[in-house]
């Protein structure tokens, strides 16, 4: 199974983590913060992004390496 890095909110604070693991990678005051460590994180480990939303629904999504579909364009 690829790799995830999501971008959520938890307890008034922006986090990235890993999906599946309860300690986030790092932590943030703004959503633009976090944003950009998640996309460094999931550059770094090639995997697919997902930001959400204060509701926790996914906003963004983002494949950064492992793309299984090989479509042209």
């Amino acid at each position: 199974m690829a790799v995830r890095i999501e971008v959520y909110h938890q307890d008034g604070r922006w986090r990235v983590r890993r999906q599946g693991e309860k300690e986030p990678l790092s932590d943030h005051a703004t959503k633009g913060e976090a944003e950009h460590a998640g996309r460094q994180a999931a550059e770094r480990e090639q995997a697919e992004l997902q930001i959400k939303n204060l509701d926790g629904r996914i906003a963004q999504a983002d494949s950064h390496g492992h793309d299984p579909r090989n479509i042209p364009g």
